[in-house]
C-alpha cells in the first residue's frame, strides 16, 4: 500500500470517527437535555401525582413575568461537570422507581418526605444554594423592590454568609421544615463563613434609594393626614362643645348625689383633654410619629427565639437586629395573620381589628415627662368565648406604656415583647392553676390569678425550645429574693404606668419578677373619647426616686414599648407595639421627648 493510499485510509478512518463522535456526542447530548425537561421529570407517577401537583399552584410555576423555573432549573446544576456528577447519581432513583418502590403511592412517599427533603437541603447547603443562584442572584438583587424583611435579611446573608436555602424551605413543595429536629435545624441554618461577600455597591445604593423614597412617602402620608386635620378642625370644634356640655352634666349630676363618685371621676379625668388644656402642653408644636400596634395572638419572647416559629429569630438573637428593622411596615399584615388564627393563635375573635394606628407625641418640662396618644376606635366586637362579650365590662379602654434600658435583655430589639412568656395566662404552655398554687414560688410571688409578666432576668433559667416535651418559659425558675432585689436595685426591670378608663385610675410600677402594679411615683393621666377618637395624655416626673421607675436624663435613649387594650379587653388580647427608642431632645430618637 502507498504511502498515499495510507494517508486516505487515516483520513478516513478519522472522518469516520469524526462523524461517529459528532452522532455519539450530539445522540449524548440530546439525551441529557431530553431527560432534562420538566415533561420527563413528571413521566414517572411519583412525581406527577406528589411534588409536581404541590408545585404548579406556586409563583415558580406560574406568576406575573411568565417566567418558569421547572424542576431541572432547581435541581441540576448547569456546569457540564457537576450536572453529569447529578444524572450518575440519579440513576439510583430508577432502582427505587422499578425495584424498591418506596415512594409509589402518596402514603408511601409522605412518609419519606423528610428525608428526601433533608436530601435536597443539605446538597443546596454544601453548593451554596448554587440552582437557585442561577435566577436568583444576591448581586443584582435590587432592594427597592424588596420588602424592609427582605431587605435586611439578605443584607445579613452578605454579611454572615447565610445561603438562599436557609430561609426559603419549602417554597415550591409542601414545606416539612417544622419536622426538623431543633439540633437539626440549628445545624442546617446556621450562617458559614465560606459564604461570606462583600455588599455590591449597587445593593448599597438600592438601599439609600429606598430610604430616601420610604422618607418621601412618609411625609406626603404626613401631610395627607394633616391636610385631613385639618378639614375635620371645624367638625371637631363642635364636638369639642359637645364634650364640654357632656363634662357639665356629669359634674351637674355629681352634684346632685346621683350616681355622684364615679360620674365626678370619669369627668375630672375627660375635662382637661376635652377643653384642649391637658397638663398645660401646646402640642400643636411637637413632633409626631405614628406608631402601628398589632394583634400579636401568642407570640411570646420565647416564640421570637425559636426559628422553627420565628425565621427572624438567629438574627434577633445573635445578630442583634431589632423587630422593628424588618417588621415595622408590615405591622398590619402580621396581626392580619395572628387576629384571624392564620398564625400564632388558637382562639380567634372573629371581627377584631388587625393593628391600630396611633398618633404619639412627647414633651418634657424641667421636672415632668409628657406623652400623648392618639387612636380611632372601632364598633363593640362581641368575643364568642366570654359571657356578655366584653373580657373587662368595667374597663372600654386601657393603654400601658412600658420603659426599660439596654440593661435588660432585649429590650434594646423588642421593647416589651421580652416581658411576654409562653407560660403566662391565656398563652400555650400555662400551667394548671393547681400546679401554681402547690410550687413554691407561690410562697414569693402572687400566682392567685396565673402567671403574669415576667422578665429573664428574674429566673434562673428560659426554656425556649421546648425539646422532648418541656414548656416552654421559666415561671417556676425563681430566683432568690435577695437576687430579684439586686436586679432591682441595678435598673434590670421594664417601668410600668397605665391607665384605666373605667374609673380614670392610673397605676404605676414595674415588670421583673411579676406584674407589680403599685409602688412607683404619681402618675397623672388625661383622657377623653371625641366622636370615636380616643385621647390620652400621661404625666411623669422624670425622676420619681422610686423603685422601679426609671430616671429619665438627657443625653440617652430609652427603649419603650406600649400596649393598647381596646373593646374591654384583657391579657393577651391586647395590641402592642414593637420597641422603639425615646430620648429627651435626641434626633436619634424614634419619638423625640421635645422641651417645652
Amino acid at each position: 500500500m502507498t504511502d498515499n493510499s495510507k494517508r486516505k485510509l487515516g483520513f478516513g478512518a478519522a472522518f469516520m470517527f469524526f462523524i461517529l463522535g459528532v452522532i455519539f456526542w450530539g445522540g449524548f447530548n440530546w439525551a441529557m437535555e431530553k431527560t432534562n425537561t420538566l415533561e420527563f421529570c413528571i413521566s414517572c407517577h411519583e412525581m406527577k401525582d406528589n411534588v409536581y401537583q404541590e408545585y404548579v399552584p406556586t409563583i415558580h410555576y406560574s406568576n406575573r413575568t411568565g417566567v418558569r423555573a421547572t424542576c431541572p432549573d432547581c435541581h441540576v446544576p448547569k456546569e457540564w461537570i457537576h450536572k453529569i456528577v447529578r444524572k450518575i447519581r440519579a440513576s439510583n432513583e430508577l432502582y427505587h422507581h422499578f425495584i424498591t418502590k418506596e415512594v409509589d403511592t402518596p402514603e408511601k412517599f409522605d412518609a419519606k418526605r423528610l428525608e428526601l427533603a433533608k436530601h435536597v437541603w443539605a446538597e443546596m447547603k454544601q453548593t451554596d444554594s448554587r440552582e437557585c443562584r442561577n435566577c436568583h442572584n444576591f448581586e443584582s438583587m435590587n432592594p427597592k423592590f424588596q420588602r424592609p424583611r427582605a431587605r435586611k435579611q439578605h443584607l445579613n446573608a452578605f454579611e454572615t454568609g447565610q445561603t438562599c436555602i436557609d430561609c426559603h424551605k419549602g417554597i415550591a413543595h409542601k414545606d416539612v421544615r417544622k419536622l426538623l429536629a431543633d439540633e437539626e435545624l440549628e445545624k442546617l441554618e446556621a450562617p458559614n463563613s465560606e459564604f461570606v461577600r462583600e455588599v455590591p455597591e449597587m445593593y448599597k445604593a438600592g438601599l439609600k434609594e429606598v430610604e430616601a423614597l420610604e422618607a418621601e412617602q412618609a411625609a406626603k402620608e404626613k401631610a395627607e393626614k394633616d391636610k385631613a386635620r385639618e378639614a375635620k378642625k371645624a367638625a371637631k370644634e363642635a364636638e369639642k362643645k359637645r364634650i364640654e356640655a357632656a363634662v357639665a352634666a356629669a359634674l351637674a349630676a355629681a352634684g346632685a348625689g346621683t350616681g355622684g363618685e364615679a360620674a365626678a371621676g370619669a369627668a375630672a379625668a375627660a375635662a382637661p383633654a376635652a377643653s384642649g388644656e391637658g397638663f398645660g402642653i401646646d402640642w400643636s408644636g411637637v413632633p409626631d410619629r405614628e406608631i402601628s400596634l398589632l394583634y400579636p395572638g401568642q407570640t411570646s419572647i420565647e416564640w421570637v427565639l425559636n426559628g422553627r416559629d420565628h425565621g427572624g429569630a438567629r438574627p434577633f438573637d445573635k445578630g442583634g437586629d431589632r423587630c422593628s428593622t424588618c417588621h415595622d411596615k408590615e405591622i398590619a399584615d402580621m396581626g392580619k395573620k395572628m387576629v384571624t388564627g392564620e398564625k400564632a393563635e388558637e382562639t380567634p375573635i372573629p371581627g377584631k381589628r388587625a393593628s391600630i394606628a396611633v398618633k404619639v407625641q412627647a414633651a418634657h418640662d424641667a421636672d415632668n415627662i409628657y406623652l400623648r396618644f392618639e387612636w380611632e376606635d372601632t364598633d363593640h366586637v362581641p368575643v364568642p368565648f366570654v359571657d356578655g362579650g366584653k373580657m373587662d365590662p368595667e374597663n372600654p379602654m386601657k393603654i400601658a406604656f412600658m420603659l426599660a434600658t439596654d440593661d435588660v435583655e432585649y429590650a434594646d430589639r423588642a421593647g416589651c415583647w421580652g416581658t411576654c412568656h409562653h407560660d403566662n395566662r391565656g398563652m400555650p404552655h400555662a400551667p394548671e392553676q393547681s400546679a401554681l398554687d402547690a410550687s413554691e414560688a407561690a410562697k414569693a410571688i402572687d400566682l392567685k390569678n396565673g402567671v403574669t409578666k415576667y422578665l429573664k432576668e428574674s429566673r434562673t433559667k428560659i426554656e425556649v425550645k421546648g425539646r422532648r416535651g418541656k414548656k416552654r418559659g421559666g415561671w417556676d425558675k425563681l430566683k432568690s429574693p435577695e437576687e430579684i432585689q439586686e436586679a432591682l436595685n441595678s435598673g434590670l426591670f421594664m417601668d410600668l404606668m397605665r391607665y384605666k378608663s373605667g374609673k380614670g385610675e392610673t397605676e404605676n410600677g414595674y415588670i421583673l419578677d411579676q406584674r407589680h402594679m403599685s409602688g412607683g411615683g404619681q402618675v397623672d393621666a388625661v383622657a377623653v373619647k371625641e366622636g370615636n377618637t380616643w385621647v390620652v395624655e400621661m404625666k411623669r416626673k422624670l425622676n420619681t426616686g422610686k423603685p422601679g421607675d426609671i430616671a429619665i436624663e438627657a443625653g440617652k435613649l430609652y427603649n419603650f414599648g406600649f400596649a393598647i387594650h381596646d373593646d374591654h379587653a384583657i391579657g393577651r388580647f391586647h395590641h402592642v407595639s414593637l420597641g422603639y427608642k425615646l430620648g429627651l431632645d435626641n434626633a436619634e430618637a424614634e419619638v423625640n421627648v421635645v422641651g417645652k
